[in-house]
């Protein structure tokens, strides 16, 4: 006999709290760590360390090689579908001009042969004629039964019954795309970005790896903090820094150069199909039981 205690209770009809938590009924949460989190200082292509690092306006951090072979695809993918689109225009100018010479021509015959009985005016014998061998106005209602029909008719497996599928090539667009923000980028909006590295001693004899640093504060630059960037000049800051000199004196620390408020670019964290983004990092996933049996229907994960 079963014991009366709830986790240990399982003839009843219906699913307990602690049996539905065991097969992982409803959504379930989890922090992404460390390892599904994009360093900052990798490129959002390649994934890897950046070298000669550009942002653009919205933050998102690339190699300068890398994004340049990128816009450089998509100006070439663009042009091939300019080049698919204008083709498909002219064509469709040449079929139309077709089609109105056809219809123009099959009108005149048909007035040609109601004026003139059943003999055509014109000394091709085959003029007029329908696929019997007849010709008159009488043919000209056969044979438009006969397209008739065998437009209508369902008999796939003939060539001449088979329904054609046109293919329309839309216009393009013209502008290149952010590969990470998906807003219109263009290469003179992209600017070079440096950051600050830590020479002392004590980090060098550490660790072979390069370390950033703020150069306002002094500390180690890491995915919890949030950057800000001045486009002007490319100097990194960390974003506490960055408010509360930057935009206040109206100038960099390190190159003394002005800037403005307008110059302050956040840096995003993150940022590809595989990591995290900023500070959504809780995944959830949704498991729904099935009726009457113990599997059930899950839901792609999903990160807030």
């Amino acid at each position: 006999m079963p014991q009366r205690h709830s986790k240990n209770n399982n003839d009843l009809a219906f699913f307990t709290y602690d049996e539905k938590r065991k097969l992982g009924y409803g959504t379930q949460k989890e922090r992404l760590g460390k390892d599904s989190i994009k360093p900052f200082d990798a490129c959002c292509l390649c994934l890897k360390p950046f070298i000669d690092p550009m942002s653009c306006q919205k933050g998102h951090v690339f190699c300068k090689e890398c994004i340049l072979e990128c816009l450089l695809s998509q100006k070439k993918d663009i042009q091939r579908k300019l080049a698919a689109h204008t083709a498909q225009h002219k064509q469709d100018k040449e079929e139309e001009v077709e089609r109105l010479t056809i219809l123009k021509a099959q009108e005149l015959e048909a007035f040609d042969q109601q004026n003139h009985g059943a003999v055509p005016l014109s000394t091709d014998r085959n003029h007029g004629r329908d696929k019997n061998g007849f010709h008159g106005a009488n043919s000209v209602k056969a044979t438009s039964y006969e397209a008739e029909a065998l437009r209508t008719m369902k008999a796939f497996w003939l060539p001449s019954a088979t329904p054609e599928a046109p293919i329309k090539v839309d216009a393009p667009t013209t502008s290149t795309i952010c590969p990470e923000g998906k807003e219109k980028l263009k290469l003179k909006s992209l600017f070079p970005i440096h950051f600050s590295e830590d020479t002392s001693e004590r980090n060098s004899s550490i660790s072979l790896d390069r370390t950033y640093i703020c150069p306002s504060c002094k500390v180690t630059l890491t995915n919890t903090l949030s950057l800000s960037a001045i486009s002007s000049c490319g100097h990194v800051y960390c974003k506490k820094c960055a408010q509360k000199f930057i935009m206040v004196d109206k100038i960099c620390l390190i190159c003394n150069r002005p800037c403005k408020e307008k110059n302050l670019v956040n840096l995003e964290k993150g940022g590809t199909g595989f990591s995290g983004h900023d500070d959504h990092l809780e995944a959830t996933d949704f498991k729904h039981l099935g009726s009457g049996t113990g599997l059930g229907l899950v839901r792609p994960a999903t990160k807030t």
